[in-house]
């Protein structure tokens, strides 16, 4: 029998009540035509009724891909796992999944992207779960939230703390999904999977194994079919004999609002020149700033924000190469891209499966992280993952309680306030309005990263804004370095919605951040007069 299908009727194979696991990082690697196809089903014939979605990283985008959107109808799904959601500009309608969430029509979790693969692979393997102190002190342990979004998640627990060899632990229960829908670029006749047009593999591998080994059904959406035995073996990551459907979508999107570019995939590099650089502004100071901490030779994985312009800042200073940049995607080198590309990197070095990475990252295999923060509090915890008033701004944890967890080095980079506005002139920033918005608090919204646990396990943790440079003490949040053109007590200390503490050897940052032709990476600091 072929395998062969419409969309229409691999969605006819998910059955009432099923758990369906969808590989996905916001468009990359999305299957949309098929989720479309199982939102349409169930418009049309009113099933597949109450089914679990299971999503390691975002399925869809607010930008043209659907996702989970698609399924986002009342009856349609009962419980969503997500390690992140669809998110986009606080001006912007909400996604529906989102609508969905707020109002307590089904039940929502934010479990870290890291523990989901893990969840999903025991499921594979028939094991009974995951044990970690991946999410301790965090939303994540049941002391706080334990993952769930909102009440009906919070009736039924996925989550608890347990006691292992004198230590605390997490729990999380395996879980083995009914359907597996993953996406590639080619099927052969007999399933095997290619995917060279692709920026990631994701977890496709690992969803495919959880999909088969549970007796359940195993959907791939691909671009295009080939016959029976011509691709070539080591160009196969997910193998014909874990496929059960094949779903043909010729228009696939490579990612987020972008047809194809075959630097994302690998098949050419991009010369250096062509990738554009960030105009001169405060956010490049910040980027500038963090770019001074790297050193040669590091592995240094970076999230979305401020953070993600750092790679850039190594092209303009001629120092490509120097550090190798690895994203919970999976890509390992190259150059990460930003906005709708964020998850893909141009001339990447190596693609890694996405739990492979996440393995690698859970145990702090790489020197350091840099990351973004909305809120910080007295105690140097961050919350990432959580705006009550717009919650579809933030993606959610996502990857970053699983990079976090064990991280030797940790940089958080951010606005001191919400909606200042700034001048740079002469190598001196000028606050010609002071923000409204504290993100400097005495209490988090959530708990994405814990201070007082980096403390305990000796983690390495700055704070770049830019206005000042904190570290993290025992005592709690240090300010280090100030802004040229910052006065202390009234642009740090009284803007702080906390006491912060300051350096006995307070310096200035290298006045060289904040001209637009300086050099940042060789830049100095200076002592305080």
């Amino acid at each position: 029998m072929s395998k062969i299908k419409t969309a229409e009727e691999a969605a006819a194979l998910v059955k009432d009540g099923a758990i369906v696991a969808v590989n996905s990082s916001s468009g990359l690697c999305c299957p949309d035509a098929v989720l479309g196809a199982i939102g349409e089903r169930f418009s049309s014939h009113g099933t597949p009724r109450n089914i679990t979605t299971i999503h390691p990283i975002a399925a869809g985008d607010m930008f043209g891909t659907k996702g989970v959107d698609h399924l986002a109808r009342p009856g349609l799904i009962s419980t969503i796992i997500g390690g992140s959601y669809p998110s986009g500009p606080s001006s912007a309608e909400p996604p529906v999944i989102r609508q969905m969430v707020a109002r307590n029509e089904i039940a929502a979790y934010n479990i870290p992207s890291g523990i989901i693969f893990d969840i999903l692979r025991e499921g594979a393997a028939h094991r009974p779960g995951v044990m970690t102190k991946v999410g301790l002190e965090t939303f994540v342990d049941p002391a706080q939230e334990g993952c769930a979004m909102n009440d009906a998640a919070r009736e039924k627990p996925v989550v608890k703390k347990i006691e292992f060899m004198g230590e605390e632990w997490l729990f999380f229960p395996s879980i083995q999904p009914d359907v597996a829908i993953i996406r590639a670029t080619t099927a052969d006749e007999r399933g095997n999977l290619t995917f060279e047009d692709e920026g990631a593999y994701l977890g496709a591998m690992e969803l495919a194994l959880a999909g088969h080994n549970s007796g359940g059904v195993v959907i791939a959406q691909v671009k295009r079919i080939a016959e029976a035995g011509t691709l070539k073996p080591h160009n196969v990551r997910v193998p014909g004999i874990l496929v059960d459907c094949i779903v043909e979508a010729p228009e696939q999107l490579q990612t987020t609002a972008t047809p194809y570019d075959p630097a994302i995939s690998g098949e050419i590099f991009s010369p250096l020149s062509s990738f554009t650089m960030p105009e001169f502004n405060a956010a490049k100071v910040m980027a500038r700033r963090v770019a001074q901490e790297l050193q040669t030779g590091w592995a240094v994985n970076i999230g979305f924000g401020i953070s993600a312009n750092v790679p850039r800042i190594f092209l303009e200073e001629g120092r490509h190469g120097d550090v190798t940049w690895v994203i919970e995607q999976g890509a390992v080198g190259g150059v990460p891209l930003l906005d709708f590309k964020f998850g893909c990197s141009a001339n990447a070095e190596a693609f890694v499966a996405s739990p492979h990475q996440f393995t690698y990252f859970q145990a702090g295999g790489f020197d350091v992280s840099l990351l973004s923060f909305l809120q910080i509090d007295r105690q140097g915890s961050v919350n990432v993952s959580k705006l009550s008033a717009r919650p579809h701004v933030t993606a959610g944890s996502g990857g970053f309680v699983d990079i976090t967890s064990r991280a030797r080095r940790i940089i958080f980079s951010g606005y001191f306030n919400a909606g200042a506005k700034f001048d740079i002139t002469n190598g001196k920033l000028v606050i010609e309005r002071e923000g409204k918005i504290a993100k400097i608090v005495e209490t988090l919204e959530q708990v994405s990263f814990s201070g007082p646990r980096a403390i305990a396990q000796n983690q390495e943790v700055l704070y770049v804004t830019e206005r000042c440079v904190m570290k993290l003490t025992s005592d709690g949040l240090m300010v280090t370095e100030i802004a040229p053109g910052i006065d202390l007590r009234t642009q740090v200390l009284d803007q702080a919605g906390i006491l912060l503490l300051v350096s006995p050897s307070l310096s200035i940052m290298d006045d060289a951040l904040f001209r637009p032709d300086g050099k940042a990476i060789s830049g100095t600091t200076r002592a305080v007069a």
